[in-house]
């Protein structure tokens, strides 16, 4: 989306959550210009049962379409539909480039 991200993440395993959040968001402000770019808060929810993963994922695949972005999921450029779908169960492992 052109002003905000969806993610959908386990908690890791060795810090909390924030943590990870703490270290995307600086990551991502020290190789932008605009400032500020991030909010203060994010909004989390709590995805317990596989049918509420598959409709979030669901949802963050169509938003850019019911926003009139493009027409298909899959024409979006920062929408990775394979790793993401909601038949897959292995997690997607996010790595430095």
């Amino acid at each position: 989306m052109p002003e905000h991200v969806h993610l959908l993440v386990s908690e890791p395993p060795v810090a909390p959550l924030s943590k990870a959040l703490q270290a995307l968001k600086i990551s991502v402000s020290r190789r932008l210009t605009e400032r500020p770019f991030w909010q203060t808060r994010y909004y989390d929810f709590n995805v317990i049962t596989h049918n509420k993963r598959v409709e979030k994922l669901k949802y963050m695949h169509r938003n850019p379409v019911t926003r009139g972005l493009v027409s298909r999921p899959e024409d979006w450029p920062l929408v990775i539909l394979s790793p993401l779908s909601p038949e897959r169960t292995n997690p997607v492992l996010i790595t430095q480039a």
